[in-house]
C-alpha cells in the first residue's frame, strides 16, 4: 500500500511541475477605448399627433449612434399615486367600439420616428393624441441582451441613467 501511495504522491508532483510552451498571444484588445461608447443616451419628449404631421414625429438624435446601438422607447402610460407608470412599446388600445390603437417607434443611426397606427386615428379623443410623454433610450448592444428592457427603472439602474434630457 506504502508503493501504491508514494507512486500516486511521485506522479502528482511530476504533473503539476510540468509546463508547455505559451500559446500563441490572444486577439488585440480596444486600447484607448472611450468609455462613453459603451454609455447610455437618454432624453425626454412631450409630441402631439395630429392629421397634418400625419401622426408622426421624427426626432434627430442630437449625438453620435454606433451602429450597433439599440434604441428603446417608453410611453408615460398612467400616473399612480404620483408616480408615472412607464411602458416600452409598441403598445395598442382596443376601444370598446373595436377600434384600436398603437403607439409605435421605428429608428436609425440618425434619428427615431413616433407614430401612431389605428383603425380610426381621425377619430380619436385628444387624450390619445396630445401631450404624450416619452422617454428614448439609445443603448449600446453590449449586455443588453441580459437586461429586462420592458422595466425602464431596470434600465436606467444599469446604465446609470439618472436624468431624461428634455426636448
Amino acid at each position: 500500500m506504502k508503493r501504491i501511495l508514494s507512486f500516486i504522491t511521485v506522479f502528482a508532483l511530476v504533473l503539476t511541475a510540468c509546463e508547455g510552451d505559451p500559446g500563441p498571444p490572444g486577439p488585440p484588445g480596444f486600447d484607448g477605448l472611450d468609455s462613453d461608447q459603451f454609455a447610455a443616451e437618454a432624453f425626454e419628449i412631450v409630441l402631439d399627433f395630429t392629421p397634418q404631421n400625419n401622426y408622426e414625429f421624427i426626432e434627430p438624435y442630437g449625438f453620435p449612434v454606433a451602429q450597433s446601438s439599440v434604441t428603446l422607447v417608453y410611453i408615460s402610460w398612467e400616473v399612480d399615486n404620483g408616480q408615472d407608470i412607464w411602458r416600452l412599446l409598441p403598445q395598442t388600445v382596443i376601444f370598446e367600439d373595436g377600434n384600436d390603437l398603437v403607439y409605435n417607434f421605428d429608428f436609425t443611426q440618425n434619428d427615431v420616428r413616433f407614430f401612431l397606427e389605428g383603425s380610426d386615428l381621425d377619430g380619436l379623443d385628444a387624450v390619445w393624441t396630445q401631450a404624450q410623454v416619452f422617454r428614448v433610450v439609445v443603448l449600446p448592444t453590449l449586455n443588453a441582451g441580459r437586461l429586462d428592457v420592458s422595466n425602464i427603472d431596470a434600465v436606467m439602474e444599469a446604465y446609470n441613467i439618472t436624468s431624461f434630457e428634455s426636448r
